[in-house]
């Protein structure tokens, strides 16, 4: 339908550089030229907007841009506490499950570490706004990190990594793929089992070359953008 069509177009407009929260949308006749269809589809589209709780309408005032998609943008490596902090965004962590654990292989090769190292494992659901955004499951070398808490995974890890044991993170390597919501993660998401969702592999790594975090995380992409911004390469 093509009010469907628009109200992607829109959202777009919306969670774009140019429009900030609080700024108030041109009025129906003008987004009826700017985009070549009716006012009536312009409205339907603007409705949608509001159902996505992009924007709220105001008798006698306008349309104005109330929140914007979760975004985030690969400027910089920024903590997701930090991202969210200056999207003015109110974050919340729920630790389900925080244990050490003998790491098995498959991890023991991401952390450069021996088989059967102790690590710490946690799972964590991550809320943004009240609404549950994503699943993660970290692990950590315990040799590093000796009093990690779930006080601590309740808030940042960057900080608690940076700030209270003072290793200086380098970097991230991350890897996105589209996978569908199996029932125990679409419970814990308030998704629709087989809903399209993102799964993300994090490995975080010091200065000094140690790697420190690795972590699998499943996004709720409904309300989920990534924005790039790349500089070309010379030489």
């Amino acid at each position: 339908m093509i009010y469907k069509s628009v109200a992607d177009r829109l959202r777009i407009r919306v969670n774009g550089a140019e429009c900030r929260v609080g700024d108030v949308l041109p009025g129906e006749k003008a987004l009826a030229e700017q985009y070549g269809v009716s006012r009536m589809t312009i409205r339907r589209a603007v409705d949608m907007l509001i159902e996505w709780g992009l924007v709220e309408r105001r008798h006698g005032s306008g349309t104005y841009v109330t929140k914007k998609d979760v975004q985030h943008e690969t400027k910089g490596l920024s903590g997701f506490t930090e991202l969210m902090r200056e999207q003015g965004r109110t974050l919340t962590s729920q630790v389900l499950e925080f244990r050490t654990m003998p790491a098995p292989p498959a991890i023991a090769s991401q952390l450069r570490v021996k088989v059967n190292e102790p690590v710490y494992y946690s799972s964590r659901i991550r809320s943004v706004d009240g609404r549950a955004l994503l699943l993660e499951e970290s692990y950590m070398p315990v040799r590093l990190f000796r009093n990690l808490s779930v006080a601590h995974l309740e808030g940042s890890k960057f900080d608690y990594i940076e700030r209270e044991c003072g290793i200086a993170i380098a970097g991230n390597y991350e890897c996105f793929s589209a996978v569908l919501a199996d029932r125990a993660t679409a419970e814990l998401l308030h998704i629709e089992q087989g809903a399209p969702i993102l799964r993300l592999t994090s490995l975080s790594y010091s200065e000094s070359g140690e790697f420190l975090n690795y972590s699998i995380m499943f996004r709720n992409a409904n309300d989920y953008r990534v924005d790039y911004h790349l500089h070309r390469a010379r030489g």
